[in-house]
This record gives C-alpha cells, sequence and structure tokens, in this order.
C-alpha cells in the first residue's frame, strides 16, 4: 500500500525532533517541547496543500467523520445518505451521532449516484456523505447541488483519496466539510489518525472544541483555564502521528505520481482483453491511481476473470462479496446490532429504516462484475512485466 511503503530516514528525523522533547501531546509544556508542535505545523501545511482555511488532526478517520458530523450538528432523529459501497466507518460514524445512515446507489464511479439522491431524501434528511472510494471522485458539483437544493449539507469522505482532484480543486474541500483518513493502508500513513477539514469558522470551532473535551484552545489564558461552549470528548492527534504525517504528506504527489505510472501500464494491458470496460473516472486528471477498477460484461465473467488472475498470482479484489465494503454484507447493520442493548439509534427513529437491495439496482449489477486491483508505489520491471504476461495469459481463459 502507497504510504507505508516509503517509511524512511525523513519520517525517522520527525519523529525523532518530538522524542527529544518527550512531549507527546499536541498541548501545553510550551517550555519542554522547544518550539516542536508537529501537529500543528501538520495541520497548517496540510491546509496550505488542499487550499483551504483550516485543517484539523484527530485520532482516526472515522474520529474525523464522528467529529465533522458533530460540528454539522447532525444527531437523534436526523438521516444521512450515504453510498451503498463504502467502507463501514461512514455508517458507524453516523449511528455514532445518533442519525441513521440511509443507503443509497453509484453511478459508473462507483460513488454515489447524484441522480439517486432525490428519491432517498425525506423530512429528517440532514446530510450528505459522498464517498471518494477508491481512489477517485464522485461527481461531487451534481452532488452539492441536489443538497443545496434540498438544504442539506454536504460532507466529504476523502479517506480513501487523498491529494486527489475535482475540476483542480482538491477533494474534501468543496462541501461544507472533508475528511481524511491515514490509517496504515491510505495514501499516506501516520499509523492510524485523521483530518477534518473546512472553510467554515464556526464549523471548525465546533470540531476543535468536540475533539478535547470542550475546551476552546484560547491562547491568552491556556488550556485548561480557558471558557466552554459546548461539551466534548477525546479525539486528539498526538505529535508522534502529527511527526510521521508531516514527512509523509512531502512524499504524497510522488506517491500518486508513481501509482499514474504504474496504473498505467496495468491498465493498458487489461485493455487488450475483449469485453473489459473500466470504471468510469468523473475527472481522470484528478484520480490518485490508488486502486485499478475494471469490468467484465457480467458478474460470472468477473469472477472466471478473477480465477484465472488469481492462476498468474495476480490478486483483484470483488468487493460484491466483501464483508467491509459493501453495505448489504453487514449482518450486523441489518440486525441492528449496535453496541447498545436498546439498539438505539434504530429503535428509536421515527422513520423507515430499509437496507434492501432493491433500493440499489446499480450497484448490484456494477459492483457484480467490477474487480479492482490495489496499485503500489513501488514495483519492480520483473514484476510489472510478470504482471502483464500474467494478464495476457489469463485473458486466454475467457
Amino acid at each position: 500500500m502507497p504510504g507505508n511503503e516509503l517509511i524512511g530516514k525523513e519520517e525517522m528525523k520527525e519523529v525523532m525532533d518530538v522524542l527529544e522533547t518527550g512531549v507527546f501531546m499536541r498541548y501545553e509544556f510550551d517550555e519542554r517541547r522547544r518550539g516542536v508542535y508537529k501537529v500543528k505545523e501538520f495541520e497548517d501545511t496540510f491546509a496550505q496543500y488542499l487550499g483551504v482555511r483550516y485543517a484539523l488532526g484527530v485520532t482516526s478517520g472515522s474520529a474525523a467523520l464522528k467529529v465533522a458530523l458533530t460540528a454539522l450538528d447532525v444527531g437523534p432523529g436526523d438521516e444521512v445518505i450515504v453510498p451503498a459501497f463504502d467502507f463501514i466507518a461512514t455508517y458507524e460514524a453516523v449511528l455514532e451521532t445518533g442519525a441513521i445512515p440511509v443507503m443509497t446507489d453509484i453511478d459508473e464511479s462507483l460513488n454515489l449516484d447524484p441522480s439517486a439522491l432525490e428519491d432517498r431524501i425525506t423530512p429528517l434528511t440532514k446530510a450528505v456523505i459522498p464517498v471518494h472510494m477508491c481512489g477517485a471522485a464522485a461527481k461531487i458539483d451534481d452532488i452539492i447541488a441536489v443538497s443545496k437544493k434540498h438544504n442539506l449539507s454536504v460532507l466529504e469522505d476523502n479517506a480513501q483519496a487523498c491529494g486527489g482532484s475535482y475540476n483542480g480543486i482538491k477533494l474534501g474541500t468543496l462541501g461544507n466539510m472533508g475528511i481524511l483518513s491515514f490509517d496504515y493502508y491510505k495514501t499516506i500513513t501516520t499509523g492510524e489518525g485523521g483530518m477534518v477539514v473546512t472553510n467554515d469558522k464556526t464549523l471548525y470551532d465546533r470540531s476543535d472544541w468536540y475533539h478535547d473535551h470542550g475546551h476552546d484552545h484560547n491562547p491568552a489564558v491556556g488550556r485548561a483555564l480557558e471558557g466552554r461552549t459546548i461539551l466534548g470528548f477525546n479525539y486528539r492527534m498526538n505529535e508522534l502521528q502529527g511527526a510521521v504525517g508531516l514527512a509523509q504528506l512531502r512524499k504524497l504527489d510522488y506517491i500518486i505520481r508513481e501509482q499514474k505510472k504504474i496504473k498505467g501500464i496495468i491498465k493498458e494491458a487489461l485493455g487488450h482483453i475483449d469485453g473489459i470496460g473500466f470504471r468510469t473516472l468523473h475527472d481522470p486528471e484528478g484520480d490518485t491511481a490508488t486502486f485499478l477498477g475494471f469490468n467484465a460484461p457480467d458478474a460470472a465473467t468477473a469472477k472466471k476473470l478473477q480465477a484465472a488472475l488469481r492462476d498468474q498470482s495476480i490478486d483483484t479484489i470483488y468487493y460484491k462479496d466483501n464483508a467491509w465494503h459493501y453495505a448489504p454484507n453487514w449482518e450486523h447493520l441489518i440486525a441492528w446490532a449496535t453496541a447498545n442493548s436498546k439498539k438505539f439509534p434504530f429503535s428509536n427513529h421515527k422513520g423507515s429504516i430499509d437496507y434492501g437491495n432493491q433500493h440499489i439496482p446499480r450497484a448490484e449489477e456494477l459492483l457484480g462484475r467490477t474487480l479492482f486491483m490495489i496499485i503500489p508505489v513501488k514495483m519492480a520491471e520483473e514484476r510489472r512485466e510478470q504482471i502483464v504476461t500474467g494478464i495476457e495469459k489469463a485473458a486466454k481463459v475467457l
């Protein structure tokens, strides 16, 4: 996977800066830290990279979703529209606020379908979360247009497309708020960690206060002596995470460039197979190339191709059967099996709750015949040749 392929002396240097101070917490201990504030530096550098006014480091991408939804005032009684093809954390974060995630169909990009939005909006709908899955953008301009029409907030889940863009604007910065994830599988990594981004000062302040027990971080009086506006919880990013993030962020553009080169080679080889098509990219230039999505004419052919590629030591992912990335496969969601024995918030919800496949016909059909390959940053020439040759051999089986 991308970021964790490139852990080296740059990350070590940043981490050593923190270890030499002995201060791992992002706040306080000003004299001991000797000017080392890695989380703050990571936030500021990342905000500049994205072209956004505010960035807030938190403990994970999942925490970033929870913090942002809370800042957007999503809570019990509300509904939030989310795509059927998604990592489960997006649904879990909605449930954590007391709201209900509403499963919605996808388009040929395999992201949330703007044309499916209106059918899922109810008087209880408060927000929409377009997820830029597997490295590529949803049709975010159309999603925002529909959301504005219905006075809904838009929270971009950009956990899987860090550094990507849409019409030249960085993903995560087009909606009311955006989030990113830096776990070990992501484009850049801090081991765990996430970021909340926005151009709205009010939303940033609410996120900032909420992620640190309600502290308003007034520098004039010092932490623990400030005023308080809201209650919060602890989702603070620590200095070691911030340090690794700084080094990784400097490599982000390089990561995307290298992935695009490798993806291009593999895509060209697959393009020679009769009947093979590719996932639609609403903005090919803004693709991060973290994944290559390609499709067969039908599900049976896709599975046959997957088996043939596996015989050539080429791994692919069939998300239709995946236990973590396709909502109809989440038996605990369907059973309302929250950690609360009373099944809150499902049991208290006044609207209808239905995760039936009839709501997502395009997801069923598109994911049913689509395979994905993970694109690394580093790939030896020998391995590239093996993959191209392996694809040619697999094609003969079809």
